[in-house]
């Protein structure tokens, strides 16, 4: 089975390369579409193939309790039960174990606000609040199923071994994604067990896991310098193929760019690089300017499905004329699109802006046709494929600032 990663071209530190699969090769940086329960929801693979789409992300936590990873084992694993002859990514179960913990405690979270100083100029709810369903130990991290309240385990062994069933290509090293609300001590706990996990995963792995797939490790330690580059000097020396930067970002993107920047220049350059959970246009440009190569968000799907719909730098524009550096969607359910002829962004050539208008559109929405989903997931996926291409492109020729500018209307260092 043939695995690799190969850089091709270099602007400061954002570089694109090849990461090739048993499924395929990559060409990144690349935005991983997220398929939670074997698939992404509203389209078919057949459309993720049309649409270019390189490699996917399933959800080892989801999966485990439905329809369970022996099921997935028997139907073929992912890639036979999904259809999708590309590249698949699986989590470790590490971030439900925040969503069902941390996040519930401290109302933080990927979906909702991430960044805690900045929910008031947040459009995205906070995450509820409530009391912990988690308890976290040595071995593992005991919780209730969120389906059917029925007591589950894992674990650095069971999430190898669960991920090895499924048979994604790329499996990940089980953690303890932490808050933005930890303390510095309780984070520093958290990054050594983290770091204790990532060598029984790898033990696991040996164990579980087939030439058919590699592992990733992942860097924790908050937004704390000292522990992000304690814990990339210490996951970069182990021996997994790539690296994911996971945990709290901080409480601001700012934050973010920071803990980014420590990390980075301590991981091994020959290893590619995963950003978890992060999509949004400027931190995609700020990622890859720092030299991340894939990123998973559900960004692309789950604002598709709430009606926000993406635009191209002069679709941008034109839709908001008055604000110097617009939005880069708009919200096909505002009632000015009612009687709306015009596609969703005359400059896109998806499926969707090729054949219908923002008022066909919004009628679906507000009807809660089926359809509606389908159509949005289509634009925005594409949005999402065009736009890695283009950064790819701009990095070969020097100008990935220009094209920051263009979606923007704001300076990118790329040094």
């Amino acid at each position: 089975m043939t695995f690799s990663f190969k850089t091709l071209h270099t602007h400061g530190r954002a570089r694109t390369g090849t990461l090739t699969t048993p499924h395929g090769t990559v060409y990144t940086p690349a935005m991983t579409i997220v398929a939670t329960r074997g698939t992404v929801k509203a389209v078919t693979a057949r459309d993720l193939l049309e649409l270019g789409v390189q490699l996917v992300i399933a959800n080892t936590y989801h999966l485990m309790l439905r329809p369970g990873a022996e099921t997935v084992e028997t139907l073929g694993g992912l890639h036979e039960m999904m259809a999708w002859p590309r590249t698949t990514f699986t989590d470790s179960g590490g971030f439900q174990v925040f969503s069902l913990g941390s996040s519930i405690r401290d109302g933080v979270g990927k979906v909702g606000s991430i960044f805690p100083d900045e929910d008031e100029e947040s459009s995205r709810p906070a995450a509820p609040q409530g009391a912990s369903l988690v308890k976290i130990d040595e071995d593992g991290v005991a919780f209730r199923s969120h389906i059917d309240g029925s007591p589950q385990r894992l674990g650095p062994e069971s999430s190898l071994r669960i991920q090895a069933q499924l048979g994604a290509d790329i499996v990940v090293a089980f953690d303890e994604c932490t808050s933005p609300l930890d303390s510095y001590d309780y984070t520093k706990e958290a990054m050594e067990r983290t770091h204790r996990w990532a060598v029984r995963s790898l033990d696991a792995f040996a164990k579980y896991g087939s030439g058919a797939q590699r592992i990733y490790g992942i860097v924790q330690g908050g937004a704390y310098e000292d522990l992000r580059v304690a814990s990339a000097v210490t996951i970069g020396a182990l021996p997994f193929w790539g690296c994911c930067i996971g945990g709290s970002l901080g409480k601001s993107k700012a934050d973010m760019f920071d803990i980014l920047d420590w990390t980075l220049p301590r991981l091994p350059p020959e290893k590619p690089r995963h950003l978890l959970g992060i999509g949004e246009i400027e931190d995609i440009f700020q990622s890859v300017a720092r030299g991340i190569d894939t990123f998973d968000c559900i960004i692309p799907t789950r604002w598709a499905r709430n009606g926000w719909l993406m635009l191209t730098p002069p679709a941008a524009r034109a839709e908001y004329p008055d604000t110097p550096q617009p939005r880069c969607h708009l919200n096909i359910l505002n009632a000015k699109h009612d009687t709306d002829r015009a596609p969703i962004d005359p400059h896109c050539t998806c499926f969707t802006c090729r054949n219908h208008s923002r008022g066909y559109l919004r009628h679906l929405f507000k009807t809660r046709e089926l359809l509606a989903y389908t159509l949005a997931t289509l634009h925005n996926v594409h949005y999402y494929v065009q736009l890695m291409a283009a950064i790819r492109a701009a990095i070969a020729r020097g100008e990935l600032a220009a094209l920051y500018h263009a979606y923007t209307g704001r300076t990118l260092t790329v040094a």
